[in-house]
């Protein structure tokens, strides 16, 4: 988008979808003077309005509280009920916008862009300004094939993907190009280009209710988010783990829509990953149509390379294996959409980093003086180190006095050997090793409210869900062709989460506790009284058994190694350490890396 001049082509239009895969056939284009805005049909919504001069593209599902607006979604399609919405309260069509979507709307006559995505972070939006031209995606490497952009890959994300397994927003993995952090807008006007949050999570406890009230309360929400994301008119169905969250959707599916639910789980033939007989007691328990799949080394040697090439940045959860051949088997027995139980972890205190966390701030509500009188004695002591519980003592004291959120990331890879030990000089040299700490305190302490727990969720929204476990699940349902929905990121539920006390959510070490009080009796005992596990691969495992699985990482770690990024030392260190009986501890960097470099070949990086 150019308001001075003319600059849009079908080239570089075709720049940008050849990044991902698609033609210009495979879009619909409305071109003007100001340039040009392309979508994939059904997937998006657009609509014109000549008289106002004004047009808007919508992705995703967005929901209108407001009825008339609803209506107008309902005859002419959601852009339309942008632009009405637009034309009668301007940037307040934001705050009347619920529901999934990302959003683009052009308005000539004011010389503004307005891009927005929605408040849980579900769908995206990348961007780049090139003097007075605006480009956008929801490809960051789209935006970066633009001849007029024609990104490299960013030193600085690269680390910032080794150090979160992931690029975090804003950052994208090309320079200069960004990307839009939850319930983010950002305003165009030809010379100037502006970023806003339009709505954050309000904390107003519900003084007024008792704990059953809220329980009660809990459990109607819960219902009503599953109920809006169950499609009556295509086959639906749940992923299933065994966990709360999964057995939650997917015995509320089978409630609202009145019949066995479909439920899809997966297994992994090791010890200690194999979960899928929770999965079952939970099927049992609510009578699903069960379809279970177990993931094996093969079926990794598949994905590692689809995952690089699905992902338009580098992404190194390695759950996304499995949640690919969760959705795939979906899809193979006719489901078109799939409902996931992330985000009631975030919203309702289920991470276990929440409790852990708590013990730490405990040290700092001892009294300075005592403190400056305590950790000389205890750090100092001779031969503290070989004492046991001054050993723990020390281990305790080193960890609390590191404030949050920084204190989350004690036990990251990059923070366990000297840097220059990981990677090469001239590479850290060219990068802000701060980066990733300075994002997770800005999101930290932007969280409306001054409680730890909150605080912690509020960042774990951003970090945890929306850039990384939203990203995981959306893409590898895309891969797999389903379309893949979120009750619990529903906004009724999320506002109710702000109207709890924090001892609702984490209270003396327990984890989601109204969450929790409130489904007794509808989940089975078992379920309710599980460690979370989630889909997690015994990649470590199998690596040192599977000939090509091991074949395929070494081969990616002898070109990851001739980069000038990771120093080879280090890889062999990485190799000697998951062979010596540490494999699963260890199995996690190398996977990172291993995707690193299968990213890095598929974006033709020399």
């Amino acid at each position: 988008m150019n308001f001075n001049e003319r600059v849009a082509s079908h080239d570089a239009l075709q720049a940008m979808l050849g990044a991902e895969g698609l033609s210009l056939g495979d879009v619909q284009v409305q071109a003007s003077e100001t340039g040009m805005l392309a979508c994939t049909q059904p997937a998006c919504s657009s609509a014109t309005d000549l008289g106002a001069g004004c047009a808007a593209i919508v992705l995703g599902r967005p929901r209108w509280p407001e009825a008339a607006l609803a209506a107008r979604a309902q005859s002419d399609g959601q852009a339309a009920a942008v632009l009405a919405a637009w034309r009668d309260g301007g940037e307040h069509v934001l705050q009347a916008m619920q529901g999934n979507f990302a959003v683009v709307l052009v308005d000539s006559r004011q010389r503004r862009v307005v891009l927005a995505i929605d408040r849980s972070g579900i769908e995206r939006l990348c961007f780049t300004l090139v003097g007075e031209t605006l480009v956008f995606s929801t490809s960051a490497r789209a935006v970066a094939r633009h001849p007029l952009v024609a990104a490299s890959i960013s030193q600085q994300a690269l680390y910032e993907y080794l150090y979160c397994h992931m690029v975090p927003s804003p950052d994208t993995a090309f320079v200069g190009v960004e990307k839009l952090l939850p319930a983010q807008a950002i305003s165009f006007t030809g010379d100037a280009l502006t970023r806003r949050f339009y709505w954050q999570l309000g904390y107003d406890i519900d003084h007024s209710s008792d704990d059953a009230t809220l329980r009660q309360r809990f459990m109607e929400l819960t219902e009503q988010g599953v109920a809006r994301q169950n499609d009556e008119q295509r086959p639906t169905g749940a992923f299933l783990s065994g966990g709360t969250d999964s057995s939650t959707v997917s015995g509320m599916l089978g409630k609202v829509s009145g019949k066995a639910a479909e439920t899809f789980s997966i297994g992994f033939d090791e010890e200690g990953f194999d979960e899928l007989e929770f999965a079952r007691i939970t099927s049992r328990h609510f009578g699903t149509k069960p379809h279970e799949y177990y993931v094996t080394a093969d079926d990794v040697v598949e994905a590692m390379p689809l995952i690089a090439r699905a992902y338009d940045e580098p992404f190194g959860n390695a759950s996304a294996a499995p949640t690919y051949f969760c959705a795939k088997m979906a899809r193979e027995h006719g489901i078109e959409v799939v409902l996931a139980g992330d985000g009631g972890d975030e919203f309702f205190g289920g991470n276990e980093r929440y409790a852990k966390q708590g013990v730490f701030e405990h040290y700092h509500r001892v009294p300075a003086l005592l403190r400056n009188i305590m950790e000389p004695l205890v750090m100092k002591f001779p031969l503290g180190g070989s004492i046991m519980p001054l050993r723990k003592a020390q281990s305790y004291l080193q960890q609390a006095r590191v404030p949050l959120p920084d204190r989350m990331e004690t036990y990251n890879f990059l923070h366990r050997s000297p840097l220059l030990e990981i990677l090469e000089p001239d590479f850290l040299q060219a990068v802000d090793t701060e980066r990733p700490l300075e994002l997770a305190r800005e999101a930290y302490f932007r969280c409306g409210s001054s409680e730890m727990i909150e605080r912690m969720m509020h960042l774990d929204h951003k970090t945890t869900l929306a850039d990384n476990d939203l990203r995981k699940v959306t893409r590898m349902c895309e891969a797999a062709g389903v379309e893949v929905r979120f009750p619990f990121l529903d906004d009724d539920l999320i506002a109710f989460s702000g109207q709890l006390k924090p001892e609702h959510k984490v209270h003396k070490g327990r984890l989601r506790v109204l969450f929790k009080d409130a489904l007794r009796g509808f989940l089975p005992d078992e379920t309710i009284t599980k460690s979370k596990h989630g889909f997690g691969l015994p990649f470590g495992i199998w690596l040192n058994e599977h000939g090509a699985l091991k074949q395929l990482a070494e081969d990616a770690l002898i070109s990851l190694g001739k980069r000038g990024i990771v120093r080879p030392g280090y890889l062999d260190y990485l190799r000697r350490e998951h062979a010596s009986g540490h494999a699963s501890y260890y199995g996690v960097m190398i996977w990172v890396l291993v995707e690193l470099e299968l990213w890095l070949q598929a974006n033709a990086t020399p």
